[in-house]
């Protein structure tokens, strides 16, 4: 049957077998309850104005709201939905049943499916910022039978009904801080799952609640929609080049023109000489260049960059949508693409421009090697409230945001 004439019953079906293969694929194991809401819940008609078979790629967003150029509202690509839900059903000691919820970010979908999860004597309720976003989720949660999902139109930057406590506080917006309201909200021993930006790179988090702090259970790495309102928090752009940029997520300050001039001199690179496989995760190995970057008082920002200057041998990121670079000393570093050995395995790089490029280069393939020889260890985020002492901190990078002090760690919690 081709994609053309198929029903929505059977895209609907191949839609759900194609996340548990590709959990299959990351070496995770969908839970039994989280296939069996993906199944339940009709996502086409969340998504009415799309058509059939975009509702049911399992990894496609449908953005439902735009503001000129700019996606501000979306029902979020199905695969990363079911990571989410998976995050947080592995962080509840035994599961979601039962459970009362709040979702941040509402287009329905999601809601409807944590509504399936949480069973009939558990709850949804469901917040957005905009007013014709939630007549939406309404309108589509009724559609589809899920009438008993509370849908507020409010700003979640304020507690959405003060003095109620959750057992799960998901956000499905891409958030840069945690206000206070968010753990205040959350029961005891509770989980917040966030799409959180954390040395500009975004993930979503997992977090336990332990009396005024979170400690973080999981992490994925994800892509959402910016917050609005009083969370918002814009991220910068600083161009360097033609098609070449550094992300500004925090409140950096760089001499652009000086960054271009840089790139302009001769490039040196070194390799870290590794002999990995082609399946090997280096997810969590950016973070760790973030964190070795600041903790040796240089300045960390991300490198972007254009396909056109990336062809053009401009820069030549590991991944040019984000890639983890260091200022130092009048010298430009960042980590670079992979070079491919006759084997089928690959090493990593690094490239840097300016007077100390070559001890630059040799620092951060250094400091791959030591992630590599220590097993490639995950990061654990820990979110304490903005003032706390610096005695108090665990050891860790320190990250400073509006509400909160976020510590970073390659330690086990």
């Amino acid at each position: 049957m081709s994609v053309d004439t198929a029903s929505g019953e059977d895209l609907h079906a191949a839609m759900v077998d194609q996340l548990v293969a590709d959990h299959a694929d990351k070496g995770l194991a969908m839970r039994p309850e989280v296939e069996a809401a993906l199944r339940s819940v009709p996502r086409h008609l969340f998504t009415p104005d799309a058509a059939l078979t975009d509702a049911y790629r399992a990894d496609q967003a449908v953005v439902t709201k735009r503001i000129g150029d700019e996606a501000v509202s979306s029902v979020s690509a199905p695969s990363l939905i079911a990571e989410m839900l998976g995050q947080a059903a592995d962080a509840i000691d035994g599961g979601l049943a039962g459970r009362h919820v709040l979702e941040i970010g509402s287009g329905g979908y999601n809601a409807a499916l944590l509504r399936e999860l949480v069973g009939p004597s558990g709850s949804v309720s469901t917040v957005d910022i905009d007013r014709e976003v939630t007549d939406r989720a309404t309108a589509c949660l009724t559609a589809a039978g899920y009438d008993d999902v509370v849908v507020v139109c409010a700003d979640a930057e304020q507690p959405v009904n003060p003095g109620r406590r959750y057992d799960l506080i998901i956000v499905t917006v891409g958030a840069w801080d945690i206000p206070p309201a968010w753990t205040a909200q959350l029961a005891e021993g509770g989980t917040l799952v966030v799409p959180l930006r954390t040395f500009g790179m975004t993930r979503s988090w997992a977090l336990r609640r332990a009396d005024d702090r979170l400690i973080s259970h999981s992490q994925r790495l994800c892509g959402f929609v910016s917050m609005q309102g009083a969370g918002a928090h814009e991220v910068r752009y600083a161009d360097i080049a033609d098609g070449v940029h550094l992300r500004l997520d925090e409140d950096q300050q760089v001499n652009r023109q000086a960054i271009g001039e840089l790139l302009a001199q001769p490039k040196t690179q070194a390799w870290a000489g590794v002999s990995l496989p082609p399946r090997t995760v280096l997810a969590d190995l950016d973070l760790w260049l973030a964190t070795r970057i600041t903790d040796a008082g240089q300045q960390f920002v991300v490198l972007t960059a254009q396909q056109e200057a990336v062809d053009a041998g401009v820069v030549a990121p590991a991944w040019r949508f984000g890639t983890p670079a260091a200022l130092d000393n009048g010298t430009f570093c960042y980590r670079s693409t992979l070079r491919w050995n006759d084997d089928d395995r690959f090493d990593l790089g690094a490239c840097a421009h300016g007077p100390d490029a070559a001890s630059a280069t040799g620092r951060m393939v250094g400091q791959m090697r030591t992630w590599l020889d220590a097993g490639s260890p995950p990061p654990v985020l820990h979110v304490l409230p903005a003032g706390t002492p610096d005695g108090d901190l665990p050891a860790g990078t320190v990250l400073d945001k509006r509400h909160s002090r976020f510590v970073l760690t390659f330690t086990p919690a």
